[in-house]
């Protein structure tokens, strides 16, 4: 890591005259600033703005990012992480990466500058790759996993919670179950759709490719899945969407469809919302802790952070390994058994 003795050296100046053209530019000439400045920036310098603090007292800031703040989901999982983290002092700066690994890797690189005493991340496809940006700092995955070894996770059982989900569509009579899917470098998408697989297994339904369209965890491309699925010779009699987002996608290409949920068609999302309580028919879905779940990934990362400094308690040993907290299917009036809808 560059530090600033070689910015210094680079502009030809002290260190104490570089640390003051980028700490306290209105004290060096225009000129000399100027030239620390593009030398600064030449390197690679990113400055350590709390060292200072660090050194007399200690940081009292976790990072967190999220992948989609405008999710209710996700907002709700930052406000868990939030009330825990105030509850003990510590200021949360918090990011959205809008599950672009880019903008991820941007927001470690400027927590690495702000030095945190630990991150809460819900990952993106190469969440594994960038944290090595922030080696060495305690982390909790929350929600996901990125698949790097020995990592810290909260997260639901996502597996049982799909399979639970269609095993409630097929008891209903239905054999035409379609599937909208998240990113497949995702680990809860891969785990929901496993969980459908096996739900379908459990019924003797044969799995169908066909039936099973990608969403991206996006409402945009939710709508368009479920218009290709339901839009077909023989489309589907139920949906099971693996999440929030993309449920909203697909009862608005229902709607386009001027197909009536459940009379045309039943549907199940992953995920609970106040929108899904009150639209008309109420929707079934399988709901996450998601307070719970910020609430316990915050808790988890004051432990890993106490073990680091060594001022952890023995209240926080049940959080030593990573854990998974269970779903629950909530049956509204979005689904109904095929013998009804034929009667």
């Amino acid at each position: 890591m560059i530090g600033l003795n070689e910015v210094a050296r680079a502009a030809g100046v002290s260190p104490a005259t570089a640390s003051r053209a980028l700490h306290r530019p209105e004290l060096v000439a225009l000129q000399t600033r100027e030239r620390v400045e593009q030398a600064a920036q030449r390197l690679g310098y990113r400055p350590n703005v709390l060292a200072r603090g660090l050194r007399t007292r200690g940081s009292r800031t976790i990072g967190l990012i999220v992948t989609d703040i405008l999710n209710p989901f996700h907002a709700t999982l930052a406000k868990g992480v939030q009330d825990v983290a105030e509850a003990h002092g510590y200021t949360v700066l918090m990011f959205n990466s809008d599950e672009q690994p880019s903008k991820e890797r941007r927001a470690l690189e400027t927590l690495h500058g702000h030095m945190p005493q630990g991150l809460i991340v819900v990952p993106t496809a190469e969440t594994r790759e960038s944290l090595e940006i922030v080696a060495g700092l305690p982390t909790v995955e929350l929600d996901r996993a990125s698949g790097l070894k020995g990592a810290h996770t909260v997260m639901v059982d996502n597996l049982s919670g799909a399979r639970e989900a269609v095993t409630h569509l097929t008891g209903l009579g239905h054999r035409r179950i379609g599937m909208i899917v998240g990113q497949q470098d995702i680990s809860t998408a891969r785990e929901r759709l496993q969980g459908y697989c096996e739900a379908l297994e459990l019924a003797g339904i044969v799995y169908q490719d066909s039936l099973v369209l990608p969403g991206n965890h996006r409402e945009a491309d939710g709508r368009l899945a479920a218009l290709r699925l339901l839009s077909r010779r023989e489309p589907p009699t139920a949906l099971f969407v693996g999440n929030n987002e993309m449920t909203v996608g697909a009862v608005l290409a229902a709607r386009e469809l001027s197909l009536e949920i459940p009379r045309d068609l039943s549907l199940v999302g992953f995920d609970d919302s106040r929108w899904a309580q009150t639209m008309s028919p109420a929707l079934s879905v399988v709901a996450q802790p998601a307070y719970e779940l910020g609430q316990v990934a915050c808790q988890h990362l004051l432990h890993l952070i106490g073990a680091q400094t060594g001022t952890q308690t023995g209240a926080y040993q049940h959080l030593l390994e990573s854990v998974r907290l269970p779903t629950r299917l909530i049956y509204r009036q979005s689904t109904a058994s095929v013998l009804a809808v034929r009667a």
